[in-house]
């Protein structure tokens, strides 16, 4: 029964996937109109990719950061925090002179990456026991969906209007979020009475932005560049300095022991997998069919490969993978409650492995296009699904925003490796003479992707979930499911 006087849970969830969706959609919605922020506000390409760059460091810094805080002030409040600075950084985009104060608002706008972790603790704080695996199966599809829609309304809204027009659906999308959430999401019963942990707040936020940051840029400055090598060396440093000073403070920001559990380990390694899988076909997908595109005379002609799509065109490419997302997620929620969480994500991993390969090896016809990425996501989403609710499983209610969190933070690394190490391929395998990826480069790319993927469904048949002992509602249980 729910509890009286607090909000069913039903439109809690409904609540939370439009707040969801509002994040996801900012995520991917520029990168199809990188071309157009940088002919309109005359930049370069290297200062044009902060807009992607500013926006993941700012969300990998702050998720954990806002995940803990929800832990121990409440996740509803922190929701609605993230969500304001969020709409802040969206409105400012919009009235965006130039490209530095554009940069700075992506970067405003990356707060709202606590939206997944502070949702999944409110849905483990308010829904029965029997509903939740469901609940976070449709948040989790959000992502993987709502990215892909995100590139689908980017290339019509490029097309057709200017490029501020995505920032005013953005910013329109939170707003209404920050309303829905005020009145129709109650606050969690559950909080951590805990000091916020300043030095590992500071030591994981420096050791994640020189990784990224290294990650993102060595296409750009070389990855032979001292600075790059730089870059992973103070990285290196201070994670590891990170890593000591948490298991030495009474109040942790993330409990190492946590982090080891079996169960939570081998999820966060195959979320990043994910990401690596999920971003790289974002890259590569559009990418491939809008060549030749407007490449002048004789390249095009040297192109064999592509159909020449307009941004709406390839959207419409990636349409029903995004769609078919909304049907899977909730499936692997069925799936988990039946045989156990590492099914799902299993199978969530072989599917989208099945459907980078088919792009890998089918691709002369749109349909083939079309069916690969109707496959890749139907897999992705189950995947997200499942690795949201084994960490939410398996970790006490009091660390349940920062443990989901740290799940986000490594399927973005991944995700900002697989985009780098696409372009780098595309980079590394061109035609003769020029500067245009050759067709094979496209075919190793998608085949690493999938290769990629696959070692993620190997990862996850390891994973062995662990179910709360009755009674026990502060700590997870010996006793092993499958």
């Amino acid at each position: 029964m729910q509890e009286t006087g607090r909000q069913h849970y039903n439109v809690t969830l409904a609540v939370l996937v439009f707040a969801g969706i509002a994040f996801a959609l900012q995520q991917t919605l520029v990168i199809p109109a990188l071309p157009a922020f940088q002919r309109d506000l005359g930049t370069s390409t290297t200062w044009v990719t902060w807009l992607l760059t500013g926006f993941l460091l700012v969300a990998s810094v702050a998720t954990p950061l806002l995940g803990k805080l929800g832990d121990q002030h409440g996740k509803e409040r922190l929701l609605l925090i993230s969500l304001g600075i969020f709409f802040l950084g969206s409105v400012g985009a919009i009235f965006a002179p130039n490209i530095w104060v554009l940069i700075a608002c992506r970067a405003v706008q990356g707060t709202g990456g606590a939206v997944f972790p502070l949702s999944f603790a409110i849905i483990k704080d308010e829904f029965p026991p029997q509903k939740m695996g469901m609940a976070i199966g449709i948040v989790s599809a959000v992502f993987a969906v709502g990215g892909a829609a995100g590139l689908v309304l980017s290339g019509v809204i490029v097309d057709n209007f200017s490029w501020r027009w995505l920032f005013v659906l953005g910013a329109a999308g939170v707003g209404i979020a920050i309303v829905l959430v005020h009145f129709f999401v109650p606050e969690s019963p559950i909080k951590t009475e805990s000091r916020l942990d300043l030095p590992g707040a500071a030591l994981l936020s420096g050791g994640l932005v020189a990784l990224l940051l290294a990650l993102s840029e060595g296409t750009n400055w070389g990855w032979g560049d001292a600075r790059i090598d730089a870059l992973f060396v103070v990285a290196a440093s201070l994670l590891a300095a990170w890593v000591v000073v948490e298991l030495r403070v009474p109040d942790p920001m993330v409990d190492m022991r946590m982090m080891v559990r079996r169960p939570v380990l081998l999820t966060n390694v195959a979320a990043m997998i994910a990401g690596f899988a999920m971003f790289g076909s974002f890259v590569l997908i559009p990418n491939f069919v809008q060549a030749p595109g407007d490449l002048p005379e004789p390249f095009a002609r040297l192109v064999d490969y592509g159909f020449g799509a307009s941004a709406t065109q390839t959207g419409l490419y990636l349409l029903p993978g995004a769609l078919i997302g909304f049907v899977s997620g909730p499936v692997a929620g069925r799936l988990g409650r039946r045989f156990g969480w590492k099914v799902p994500l299993v199978f969530g991993m072989t599917s989208a492995a099945a459907g980078i390969s088919m792009l890998a090896l089918w691709h002369e016809h749109p349909w083939h296009i079309v069916v690969a990425n109707l496959v890749l996501g139907s897999g992705l989403p189950m995947t997200f699904a499942a690795m949201a609710t084994l960490i939410v499983t398996n970790v006490r209610p009091s660390e349940t925003g920062v443990a989901t969190g740290m799940n986000t933070v490594m399927r973005t690394i991944g995700g900002v490796i697989g985009g780098q190490a696409g372009a780098a391929l595309l980079s590394a395998d061109t035609i003769a003479g020029t500067s245009v990826p050759a067709e094979s480069a496209f075919v190793i790319a998608f085949a690493v992707s999938a290769v990629a993927a696959a070692a993620g469904a190997v990862v996850a048949l390891f994973v062995t979930p662990l179910r709360r002992r009755v009674g026990l509602a502060s700590a997870p249980a010996a006793a092993e499911v499958e």
